[in-house]
This record gives structure tokens, sequence and C-alpha cells, in this order.
């Protein structure tokens, strides 16, 4: 398991389409072994993180509710990485 996707399910707020797709990007870069996307590898990536995305917000929402809240904030909670995100913009 990549130690960088962070658990979704069981989130208060539910996981937002942002850090699905967020975590959609990392399994593909992680099974890809595609760091930088370049536009001989862009289309295919793209359309990998789409199809894991919807499957996984499917997943999301067939699954029953956890009794306990995931043990680790996603990323995109976190203050200091939606802080670096905004530097970048």
């Amino acid at each position: 398991m990549c130690r960088n996707i962070t658990v979704l399910r069981g989130l208060e707020p539910a996981a937002t389409a942002e850090e699905i797709e967020a975590a959609a990007r990392q399994y593909v870069r992680k099974v890809s072994g595609v760091q930088s996307v370049s536009d001989a590898t862009r289309e295919p990536f793209e359309q990998a993180v789409a199809e894991v995305a919807a499957i996984t917000t499917r997943l999301l929402d067939e699954l029953p509710a956890r009794r306990n809240p995931p043990p680790t904030v996603p990323p995109l909670r976190r203050p200091e990485v939606r802080a670096r995100i905004a530097g970048r913009s």
C-alpha cells in the first residue's frame, strides 16, 4: 500500500471531489511510475486518474459508514499543505 494515499472513508465532512482526485492521482503515479506528466503520457495518465476517481467515488458512496474516523487527516485538509499549494498558484 502506498503510504502517501490517505483513507478517505469515514471523513467528516465526507471526502471532496478534490480529495478523491488527489488520491487517484497519487495511485496512478505510483503504479505507473510517472511522476512528471509529459505530452506523451498526459492523455493516458489523465484518463486513468479520471477512471480511478470515478470508481473511488462510487466505492465510497456504496460502503457502509465507518465506526471511527480515519487515523490520519488527508493532506488537503492540513493548513500547511493548503498554504504550500496556494503559494504555487
